[in-house]
């Protein structure tokens, strides 16, 4: 992935990629700039010939998009593939991508925080154009509830996203249209993992009626919800000489029936992962030597506690530990009116990180942290 100095600077006659370096007229801050990176020269191109309206939005896609993209290493912080940088491109339209199930994960976790940082805006009212989703306000939606208030307006967050994140997809191909398919899932979790929430009525709170509304969850859920539809992700079979021919520069379509529309929310995917264990630099891996695991750390789960494991002894490396100094605030105290002072103390705690063993050939890379 190409680094991004620029801004999204809105530059007579068509608002283009600039280095204005924050300038008055920036419309995208200097530190969402890497962010917006990621989807390249389709959305420079598209802000150019289309509808200007579509400006407001660029800031609230970016922002979503890095949303997408911490979730995406929070997510995957102790797995072996832990979504590295240069796994984000969106478009299949500059270069060819894999077509593997962390492709379909990144596409999903990138289309799904666009759609909730644009739905979450609308909602609070920062667009002229958008505001609460009333549709349903005042129907009867089950026993003893009607339908009120505020509900996020998850139509126009889905609409936007839509809008920008389909439109890098340049591909007339297999993994262009698996690309689509996983943007759609990202944005079917959205709704998928929508609460209800509702405030009681009645005389001395007797909620005898309550008034109900629907909000987005917390992104951290719709975050857990996509891994473990990762984690079930299906393979789509197909003729070799059928995937081959979709790297060609013309590009065929795939019958739509082959990716099992019947199977909208899930995440599909056409190829099996390859070794991340060892780095691989002509496929962009990096491997996990030098990346950091945990080991009888308390208040984890067990899938981290088993980071060392997957990370290190599985791939043939060995479990090493270093230990660090750390400084933390200490013996802190409230004086009067109105501070806390605290001491620094110094204490020094063991980390662990996958290494060779010692006589052991030289890697050829290093992991990412």
């Amino acid at each position: 992935m190409l680094c991004c100095i620029q801004c999204l600077c809105l530059v007579s006659p068509f608002p283009t990629l600039t280095p204005c370096q924050g300038g008055p007229h920036c419309l995208i801050p200097i530190h969402l700039c890497l962010t917006f990176s990621l989807f390249g020269r389709s959305v420079n191109n598209f802000l150019i010939t289309g509808p200007k309206a579509y400006l407001t939005y660029t800031t609230s896609v970016a922002l979503g998009a890095q949303s997408g993209i911490e979730e995406c290493k929070f997510q995957f912080a102790w797995e072996r593939w832990n979504c590295p940088e240069n796994a984000l491109q969106l478009s299949t339209h500059n270069r060819l991508r894999s077509a593997t199930r962390e492709t379909s994960f990144i596409h999903a976790i990138s289309s799904a925080g666009v759609m909730y940082i644009i739905t979450k805006n609308c909602s609070m009212g920062d667009f002229e154009n958008c505001g609460c989703d009333g549709s349903n306000n005042g129907k009867t939606g089950g026993h003893g509830w009607i339908w009120g208030g505020c509900s996020d307006n998850v139509e126009f967050g889905e609409r936007i996203s839509k809008l920008f994140v389909d439109s890098l997809e340049k591909g007339k191909d297999a993994r262009a249209l698996m690309n689509l398919h996983n943007n759609r899932a990202g944005r079917l979790a959205v709704r998928a993992t929508m609460k209800r929430t509702c405030k009681c009525h009645g005389i001395s709170g007797s909620c005898s009626i309550q008034t109900c509304w629907l909000q987005l969850a917390d992104f951290r859920e719709m975050g857990d919800y996509l891994k473990a539809k990762y984690d079930q992700a299906l393979k789509i079979e197909m003729d070799k000489r059928q995937l081959r021919a979709g790297n060609s520069a013309e590009g065929h379509w795939v019958p739509a029936e082959a990716f099992l529309p019947s199977a909208e929310a899930e995440l599909i995917f056409l190829e099996e992962s390859p070794d991340y264990c060892t780095c691989n630099s002509s496929l962009g891996i990096y491997g996990t030597e030098g990346r950091e695991c945990l080991q009888n750390s308390h208040n984890t789960s067990r899938w981290e506690r088993r980071s060392c494991g997957r990370l290190c002894t599985e791939c043939g490396l060995q479990v090493e530990e270093r230990k660090t100094e750390v400084i933390s605030s200490c013996n802190c105290k409230f004086q009067w009116c109105c501070t806390v002072k605290c001491d620094q103390c110094r204490h020094v705690v063991s980390k662990y990180y996958c290494a060779r063993s010692p006589g052991s050939a030289q890697s050829l890379g290093k992991g990412s942290a």
